[in-house]
């Protein structure tokens, strides 16, 4: 009897694993850049517009509401460095990463001290710090979201793209 309950045990166990793999039918993404000899990475799900608008969709957003920046499991953003974001120091450590809508219709990246979340389980409360994004129409369309941290100025770029739209802003190693 006790070797039934274990074994119940464990193809539900399974069961529920399997559960959680498929329901995270979309790809994942990983962008690295090393500054001063330190790894700053994101790692984040790449929903497809399939034949969408990112307008239709993102124009939802009210003002202080956020957006993912993704899908499944939340955007996570580790910096091994303290990072200068305009004049917004990000101390080294692993955040989750949201775009939120401001007044005006523009964004601000949000650093949130809660990682590892499923999807839209943003706690505000949590936010500690945002660095004004800059957005901008991209000429070729990105048909899945695609999030990059590459070099500038003297410092890193991060840029998220999803059909014709980029926002993007500049950070320094502190």
């Amino acid at each position: 009897m006790k070797r039934l309950a274990i074994g119940i045990l464990a193809f539900t166990a399974l069961c529920v694993c399997a559960a959680m793999a498929a329901a995270q039918n979309n790809p994942r993404g990983t962008s690295k850049l090393t500054l001063g000899g330190k790894e700053v990475s994101v790692e984040y799900g790449r929903p497809s517009l399939k034949g969408r608008k990112v307008q239709e969709m993102l124009g939802k957003v009210p003002a202080g509401k956020v957006w993912r920046l993704g899908a499944d499991q939340s955007t996570t953003f580790t910096t091994a460095t303290d990072l200068v974001f305009g004049d917004t120091t990000v101390p080294k450590g692993e955040y989750s990463v949201w775009a939120r809508r401001e007044a005006g219709n523009s964004w601000k990246l949000v650093f949130n001290s809660e990682h590892g979340q499923w999807g839209t389980d943003h706690d505000a409360s949590k936010d500690l710090y945002a660095a004004p994004l800059t957005e901008s129409k991209l000429s070729s369309p990105a048909e899945q979201v695609t999030i990059g941290l590459a070099d500038a100025e003297g410092g890193g770029q991060l840029a998220i793209q999803w059909g014709d739209m980029q926002l993007a802003t500049n950070f320094k190693a502190k």
